[in-house]
């Protein structure tokens, strides 16, 4: 049976820095950002003592009740191919127990099924013909649908673990449907060379129209705002405080000079386009994006977003990850443009198992859920 026990920063990081899955959301670093939460970074030890999984575990203190709901963001970092489940998490649970937690939330860094650019693009062609109207990835045959995928979420249902569900893909903690451009054993000129027509043209659209895009600094943050407050009240989206992102930057910033990178799109020194990404284990993600109301013609989103991508490659990242998606295909929905313009960069739609919770105090994780649903 294996053991799980507090693990030192140095022990953690020494091993989630060699994990196949490992994500900026289980660093340490990312304990620092989400500044409102407690946190424990666990390891999972077998009977010889030799370290075999970590997780970061978030702890969320209940208002008034010495109880705390534990999430554990795209984690944890275990031997998710394992027959055995139980073992990983029997400990799991013991050691959050002890830790007056009432619920524990995990969101999987597992695909279940991939669809590519080519095959959602061959579906909307046809689907214009014959109406679109409330279709969604699951009604596409995907490319690839991963049936040990399935074997993980019974084993986790027949632990007592409860997928959530969401009907456009934003209701779990992180999304369960992502878009990805693969670049492992790709030239970056086959990487473009799988753009849409139209991106291609758009990027050397904005290089020759003088969109200049260049990696900034800290000092470049507060533009990066106020840009990003100007892209909420078009788009209509909450955004954080300055100071959330302040501290992201120098949290990220701290642990690794490549974790984290402020790009801009500029024309004669106009901000017209402001982006974070972050890096690890050879995977680069698009966090953060905002862009003007002005000279979008331009196209300074298709200029920095070609300038992520070739930055990620040059870190020799396998994937570069555009993250949250809907999974609607219906062409009338006000979600499908955020799919549109990702699809066009080529790549692939992934369909994660989506987060899962286990109750370890039902009635009062029912009451949890009531909550949220009438704040």
């Amino acid at each position: 049976m294996l053991n799980v026990d507090k693990i030192s920063e140095e022990t953690y990081y020494a091993f989630i820095s060699q994990a196949d899955l490992g994500n900026f959301m289980q660093y340490p670093s990312w304990a620092k950002v989400k500044t409102e939460w407690t946190s424990d970074l666990l390891g999972w030890f077998t009977p010889d003592n030799k370290l075999a999984g970590c997780g970061l575990i978030l702890y969320r203190k209940m208002p008034c009740l010495n109880r705390y709901l534990a999430y554990c963001p795209r984690g944890p970092l275990i031997d998710w191919q394992s027959p055995n489940l139980r073992e990983w998490f029997e400990p799991l649970v013991a050691y959050l127990r002890s830790k007056q937690v009432f619920s524990i939330k995990i969101d999987p860094p597992v695909v279940q099924a991939k669809w590519s650019a080519p095959t959602i693009k061959t579906f909307l062609g046809q689907a214009r013909e014959q109406g679109s109207k409330g279709k969604v990835l699951r009604d596409l045959p995907p490319d690839e649908d991963y049936t040990t995928v399935q074997q993980v979420q019974q084993q986790l249902r027949q632990m007592g673990w409860r997928k959530q569900r969401g009907d456009t893909g934003f209701a779990a903690t992180q999304p369960q449907y992502v878009y990805r451009l693969p670049l492992e054993g790709r030239s970056l000129e086959e990487v473009f060379a799988g753009f849409h027509t139209n991106w291609r043209r758009n990027v050397k659209k904005a290089e020759r129209l003088g969109v200049k895009v260049r990696v900034g600094t800290e000092q470049d943050l507060p533009a990066f705002y106020e840009l990003l407050k100007v892209t909420s009240e078009r788009d209509h989206f909450k955004v954080r405080s300055f100071s959330y992102f302040s501290n992201l930057y120098r949290s990220l910033k701290a642990e690794a000079a490549d974790r984290i990178a402020l790009y801009l799109a500029e024309d004669e020194e106009e901000l017209l386009a402001a982006t974070l990404a972050v890096h690890s284990n050879a995977h680069s993600w698009y966090l953060y994006g905002a862009s003007s109301n002005v000279k979008r013609e331009k196209a300074p989103n298709h200029a920095i977003q070609w300038r992520m991508i070739q930055d990620a490659y040059q870190l020799k990242a396998y994937t570069y990850d555009f993250r949250g998606i809907s999974p609607t295909l219906d062409e009338s929905d006000p979600l499908f443009g955020l799919l549109r313009f990702k699809l066009g960069f080529g790549g692939e739609a992934c369909e994660m198992i989506s987060a899962w919770d286990y109750p370890l105090q039902p009635l009062l994780y029912r009451a949890f859920q009531l909550y949220l649903k009438r704040r």
